[in-house]
């Protein structure tokens, strides 16, 4: 146990969801007689949950400012359609129609943000008016009709990484790119325990290190292996290039930015950030701006993957993107969460959903479960708050930098509980 702790640093707990993951893919890799980790599962498994993962990044944000979105399935739907028939119809190219959908958007985000930041009309009540909006635009313009996109705007949402150099019986680009994914990992590792030593601040003993890069880089090389030897023309899916760059990304702007400290900060108590000086209205407007952005690129990737947008996409999305976010760690009454944590989630639930599948258990035991799982990931991390110990995300938070005080101080996990209690109160 000792050693464990030296690993993850102080408290297993806090990799929680990753633990819960992994046992699951373990599970469903023995239940399913070894189908959950072949090359073509795989590939499905995450080209078929990309567009649920890009929603949960914009949906943490959300959340972590202490509001809720459900308008996002029906803004993706209203956005793929209007793409489709635009490119269909206007003759627009494929690239143009794709920035057409994320002003659109942009325009619907600002909107939804209007309301919610300068009204002062509940988050829950905009976006529920939303969800019935724009469900609506998407059945009054397409008219309850499908529209097929073209195959240049399918690469999008059903393309992979093309073959190129010498045939080695992988995709070189795929391999290429795992490659540098490890070798990042092991510069940063390395750099970061170089400047903690030049700063005379306490390092973790060498094996500690050397174990933890073994078991990412392992887990890395892996899926790099499963994605590189799928079946003739896949391999890596360019979704995931999005997705990836949207995590790097969100991340940076979460954990490192000035921007992503005041949605902490709001989120974890208005009163408190805004004497400190934090423009709330702006922060809300700006949330939820970006979710309606991040929910018209998921509606994208979707139709794209779908080589056509239909009137029934995007039903059920935000009770798929805030399943993940919770799972993942979020808290009900905000100013908690991490974007990595909503990706694992998302991942907890695509990884249910697969092996159930696999196993052919019907949607309505599926359902079930997948509630059940929900109840019990929330349940475990309000039972912690309650008994006086860190949350599993307010941990991560401390150890990854996430959540930052309003003056810009990194919020310890009691004191980010301490303040979402106090914003609770005062709503």
């Amino acid at each position: 146990m000792d050693a464990l702790k030296k690993l993850f640093g102080g408290n297993t707990r806090q990799f929680g969801m990753i633990f819960a993951l992994v046992a699951l893919i373990v599970l469903f890799q023995i239940l399913t007689g070894g189908l959950t980790l072949t090359p073509d599962n795989v590939i499905n498994l995450f080209n078929g949950n990309s567009y649920i993962l890009i929603l949960a990044i914009g949906m943490v944000l959300v959340i972590i400012a202490g509001h809720i979105d459900l308008s996002v399935g029906s803004v993706a739907a209203a956005v793929g359609i209007i793409v489709a028939l635009a490119i269909r119809d206007w003759g627009l190219p494929s690239w143009v129609g794709f920035l057409l959908g994320l002003a659109i958007g942009a325009v619907i985000g600002a909107w939804q943000g209007f309301w919610v930041a300068y009204v002062g009309i509940p988050a829950f009540i905009v976006t529920l008016a939303g969800m019935l909006i724009f469900r609506g635009v998407n059945q009054y313009i397409g008219k309850s009709n499908t529209i097929p996109v073209p195959r240049d705007f399918q690469t999008i949402g059903a393309g992979f990484l093309p073959e190129v150099g010498p045939d080695t019986g992988y995709n070189n680009l795929t391999l290429l790119l795992g490659l540098l994914g490890a070798a990042a990992v092991v510069f940063f590792e390395v750099r970061n325990r170089r400047t903690a030593k030049e700063l005379g601040a306490e390092v973790p003993e060498l094996w500690v290190t050397v174990t933890k890069l073994v078991l990412v880089c392992g887990a890395i090389l892996y899926a790099t292996y499963l994605f590189a030897t799928g079946r003739p023309g896949t391999s890596f899916p360019v979704s995931g290039i999005i997705l990836g760059i949207l995590v790097l990304l969100y991340g940076f702007i979460s954990a490192k930015t000035v921007i992503g400290r005041h949605i902490y900060a709001v989120g974890g108590n208005r009163h408190a950030a805004e004497l400190s000086g934090v423009q709330s209205k702006k922060v809300n407007f700006l949330v939820m701006m970006n979710m309606a952005i991040l929910a018209a690129l998921a509606g994208m990737v979707f139709v794209a993957r779908s080589t056509a947008s239909g009137p029934f996409d995007g039903t059920g999305w935000e009770l798929d993107a805030i399943a993940a976010v919770f799972i993942g760690g979020a808290a009900v009454t905000g100013g908690v969460g991490t974007v990595i944590g909503s990706i694992v989630g998302g991942l907890v639930m695509a990884v249910l959903n697969n092996g159930l599948q696999l196993l052919g258990v019907g949607a309505d035991l599926t359902a079930i479960i997948k509630g059940l799982v929900l109840l019990a990931a929330v349940a475990f991390d309000v039972y912690n708050k309650t008994q006086g110990k860190r949350s599993i995300i307010g941990l991560l938070i401390r150890g990854g930098g996430g959540g930052t005080g309003t003056r810009g101080t990194p919020l310890q996990p009691d004191e980010t509980t301490k303040t979402s209690e106090v914003l609770a109160k005062d709503v």
